[in-house]
């Protein structure tokens, strides 16, 4: 398929585009839903434009069509608590409010790059909530549910792109109105 300047495959062709633990969610949870993994696409770029702005602009694809994985913190009678916040790119996780209260905690902050790093197994500017350590939540704006999504691979230099609907019935999103500010 092609989608902005860029020819997309089925990400389980082409684990080599895959952080490990992504390409090991996705065989995973092929085994419950073919159907949606197939959906499921990679295209390769270029690692210098991962962050979104950048990429959106060398491979024309729309910047509605993105969207961003944060990793949020907060902690609750010395037990840590952490949360993928995922929302488009045009707008931004209600970190201080939404994800806050979702957490049950006092203070939410993003994890320092290093952190968010070690903990997911993926490089900076290619987190996505694909498989991500089952002790953190996922969290999705309704936005991003519908309509194409383009996300992180795990790696800075590959993109996944898929139906927000598929992202939506990923085993472990929980859609939360309100999540976008």
């Amino acid at each position: 398929m092609r989608f902005g300047t860029l020819d997309w495959a089925p990400a389980l062709d082409h684990p080599d585009l895959l952080a490990t633990g992504v390409h090991a969610a996705l065989a995973t949870w092929a085994q419950q839903a073919p159907d949606a993994v197939g959906q499921v696409l990679v295209a390769e770029i270029d690692p210098g434009c991962a962050d979104t702005a950048e990429m959106t602009e060398a491979y024309d694809l729309p910047l509605e069509a993105s969207a961003n994985c944060v990793l949020v913190a907060g902690r609750r009678a010395g037990e840590e608590r952490i949360a993928a916040a995922v929302v488009r790119a045009t707008t931004r996780a209600d970190v201080n409010n939404v994800v806050k209260r979702l957490l049950d905690v006092r203070k939410a902050s993003f994890l320092p790059m290093d952190r968010a790093v070690a903990d997911s197994g993926m490089e900076y500017g290619g987190i996505t909530p694909i498989g991500l350590p089952a002790d953190h939540r996922i969290l999705l704006d309704p936005a991003v549910g519908t309509g194409r999504a383009i996300i992180g691979s795990g790696l800075r230099r590959s993109k996944i792109v898929l139906p927000g609907e598929v992202l939506a019935a990923m085993p472990g999103v929980e859609v939360i109105e309100g999540l976008a500010i």
